[in-house]
């Protein structure tokens, strides 16, 4: 039960580790926001589109979750780095 659990919300950890990386490189190295809260910020929204992946199309595993799940992430990381003012 737990190693379903684990598999179901790693694609969302894992993205949110490479969007914090992806992140500090684009942005600026030295956010004021630190890598681990934005590494949570972005598993914890990450692991809800997962979630609402699964509800809204009764299984897990489509690639428009997948989809929306990058977006997501992405956006979320844009906001944590202050993405408006970068450069």
């Amino acid at each position: 039960m737990v190693l379903h659990l684990l598999f179901f919300f790693l694609p969302a950890l894992a993205l949110a580790a490479c969007s914090v990386l992806c992140g500090a490189w684009r942005f600026r190295p030295g956010a004021a926001t630190p890598w681990t809260r934005r590494w949570a910020w972005n598993a914890a929204a990450g692991a809800l589109v997962l979630l609402a992946g699964l509800v809204v199309f009764d299984n897990d595993g489509k690639m428009a979750t997948y989809a929306a799940l990058v977006v997501v992430s992405a956006t979320v990381e844009w906001v944590l780095q202050k993405g408006w003012r970068a450069r």
